[in-house]
Order: structure tokens, then C-alpha cells, then sequence
């Protein structure tokens, strides 16, 4: 029988992620190798192409800010003792209702009352989706898994059905709605750093990366800093200590769902405010799937997130990088090195936990907390 193994927080929080990457890359560089590519070649273009320049760096940042979004709601749902699988569909949701709300008011209200209402309109359409399979389970009994899938299909499904019948512009080809008046826009940040006097190049990124660090900061405030994040954590631990404090585990199963849908509909500021302007389908392009990833190479905690958060940002922008400056690696090839990342750092992130305890015990003998028999 094996022994359980328990690691000090912060070196399950930095230390066992860091290995786990190091272990990823080792793989990845060895499938790189036998695929007859040099593998230093491509993880220099790779890192080159996420960090190496400003306009890198801020498209590492914009895929980073919808996957800390994700990744936060993922990570509030399991705190709350469930796997919500449904950040896609609240994705989804939140910039519908994002589009929404700008296609019928952004013509008549300014910017400074126009903005806060999308980013209502986000979190609350997020949070109502998320709300019905957390009703579900709480009072019904199906499967907040099975449940958070099947909105996935239904959300993408309302999404599609409105832009096509309803929303897209009349004689146009293009599936997408008309164009949002300007106080529906979030600034880009390029232009946001000039009205410092900072010259930045033109990029995706915009202010909504900062709305990620307000979520990641307040969802902190949630979990550790508030009664109702650590009643949520002791519905999550055991729904049955729970009873005996006198805690209602539905109500918190239903409000962990809530918060974790608002922060998934958080993708639709990035995503229509932020970038594209207009509704249109698939905007959410598999986030909601990658905050899963996120969420465990982050231990589901907001600090955390947001460090995974930039590294699948890197992966994604220096990924695409490497599909155009290194001959004969497809884009194939980079899904391969983005999937062992997920793989030793998500699915294998505890086996090699044992060891790092034992190296962490002999290292630092004093530490408490490294394993337990």
C-alpha cells in the first residue's frame, strides 16, 4: 500500500509545479528529438516567441487573461467540492450577454456607464448558466460533471442559432452581428500606455487583463478572507462536517457554481469588449477546457493560476511561433508539447510527489507537513 504524501503549501504550491514543467519539457524535448527536430532550436523560438518581444509578450498576456479567468473558476468550483466542466459553455454565455447588451445599448450610453453594465452582463449570464447545473445536483441529484458538459453543447448550440437567425448582418456572409458602437470597446493597452507617453505595438491585450488580476485578487479575498469562502471550503472537505456545523451544503454547492460561472463569463470582456467588437461564434475557443489545465498545474489557488495561466499563454503564442520559423513542425507537432505539459503537470502532477517529499524532508529536516504514514 503506498504512502500517502503531504507537501509544506509552498512547496506544492512552486516547488512541485516547477518540477513537473521541468519533466514536461524533458519529454517534450525528447519526442522533439526523435521527430528529427533539435529540440533547443524549438524551445528557444518557443520562448523567443512568448517573451522576446513586446508584441510576444502581449499576446502571451491576452490568451493568459482568459485562461486565468477559466482556471479561477474551475478552481472556486473545486474549492466548493465539484468539478465544473462547463467553463466553455459559461464562456460562452458571458459574451452573449456581453453582445448582447452591446448591440442594444452601446449607442446610446457613454463608455463610463456602458462598460461597468457589460461587465455585469458578463459575470451575471455567466453565473446563471452555472447556477442551473448547480441547482441540479443540490436538489435533484444529477451530476454536476454530466450536467456542466451537456451546457457546454447547449450554450455553443443558443450561440450559434442567434448569430445565424438573428443577429447576423443582413446580405453579409460573415457569421457575426454588426459591429458595437465605441463605449462598448475596452481600450487596448497599447493605447492605454500611450496616454502615458509609453509606446507599445498594437495587440489583442486590452484593460480586461486587468479585470484578471482584480478576479484573481478578489477570489483570494473569497476563499481565505471571508465567512462564506471558508464555509464553502468546508462543504468541499466533507459535506457531512458541514451538517454537523450547521452549514447547508446545497446552498454552497449553488453558490460555488454562481461565482465560478461569473468568472468564466469574465472571457466574453476579453474576447467581444476586448478584442473582436462584435458577436460571433466560437470566440471562447477551447479556454474553458484549458482553465481545467490551468486550475491543476495551479493547485487552485489564485496565485498559482495566474503563474500556469502565462505558461499556457507562452505555449500558445510561442507554439504558434514555432509552427512558422521551424521547417516541418506543424501545428500538430505543438499540440503534441502543449498536451505533455497538461500531461505532467495536470493528470501526473502527485507521482512524482513521494520523491520531492523525501527531498524536501533530507534538504530541510525541520519542515512539517512533507509526508505522512
Amino acid at each position: 500500500m503506498s504512502t500517502p504524501v503531504e507537501l509544506p503549501r509552498w512547496a506544492d504550491l512552486f516547488l512541485l509545479p516547477l518540477v513537473n514543467l521541468s519533466i514536461a519539457l524533458l519529454a517534450a524535448g525528447v519526442v522533439v528529438y526523435f521527430i528529427g527536430q533539435d529540440p533547443w532550436e524549438v524551445i528557444t523560438v518557443l520562448v523567443n516567441g512568448a517573451f522576446g518581444s513586446a508584441r510576444g509578450v502581449s499576446y502571451t498576456l491576452y490568451y493568459a487573461t482568459s485562461f486565468t479567468c477559466t482556471g479561477l473558476a474551475v478552481a472556486v468550483a473545486f474549492h466548493g467540492g465539484l468539478f465544473n466542466i462547463g467553463g466553455e459553455g459559461q464562456a460562452i454565455m458571458g459574451g452573449l450577454g456581453v453582445g448582447l447588451l452591446a448591440l442594444w445599448l452601446s449607442h446610446v450610453l457613454p463608455a463610463w456607464i456602458m462598460l461597468p453594465v457589460l461587465l455585469l452582463a458578463a459575470t451575471l449570464f455567466g453565473a446563471l448558466w452555472a447556477i442551473i447545473p448547480a441547482y441540479l445536483q443540490a436538489y435533484r441529484g444529477s451530476h454536476v460533471v454530466i450536467t456542466t458538459i451537456m451546457f457546454n453543447f447547449i450554450a455553443a448550440t443558443i450561440l450559434i442559432y442567434l448569430v445565424v437567425n438573428w443577429l447576423k448582418v443582413p446580405g453579409s456572409m460573415a457569421l457575426e452581428s454588426a459591429p458595437f458602437a465605441d463605449s462598448a470597446l475596452l481600450p487596448r493597452m497599447h493605447v492605454m500606455l500611450a496616454q502615458l507617453g509609453l509606446e507599445w505595438p498594437s495587440s489583442p491585450l486590452n484593460a480586461s487583463v486587468l479585470l484578471a488580476v482584480a478576479a484573481a485578487a478578489g477570489t483570494w479575498a473569497f476563499l481565505w478572507r471571508s465567512r462564506a469562502g471558508y464555509q464553502l471550503r468546508v462543504v468541499g472537505a466533507s459535506e457531512s462536517a458541514a451538517r454537523y456545523a450547521g452549514i447547508n451544503p446545497r446552498r454552497y454547492i449553488v453558490l460555488a457554481m454562481a461565482v465560478s460561472g461569473a468568472l468564466a463569463g469574465l472571457v466574453g470582456m476579453n474576447e467581444i469588449s476586448g478584442v473582436s467588437g462584435r458577436l460571433m461564434p466560437d470566440y471562447v475557443a477551447g479556454a474553458g477546457f484549458t482553465g481545467i489545465a490551468v486550475a491543476l498545474m495551479g493547485r487552485n489557488h489564485p496565485l498559482g493560476i495566474v503563474f500556469a495561466s502565462v505558461l499556457f499563454g507562452a505555449l500558445f503564442q510561442g507554439g504558434a511561433e514555432v509552427s512558422f520559423d521551424v521547417p516541418g513542425f506543424t501545428r500538430d507537432m505543438v499540440l503534441t508539447l502543449q498536451g505533455l505539459v497538461v500531461l505532467f503537470s495536470g493528470a501526473m502532477a502527485y507521482v512524482s510527489a513521494p520523491w520531492l517529499a523525501r527531498a524536501v524532508a533530507v534538504v530541510l529536516p525541520g519542515v512539517k507537513g512533507t509526508a505522512r504514514g
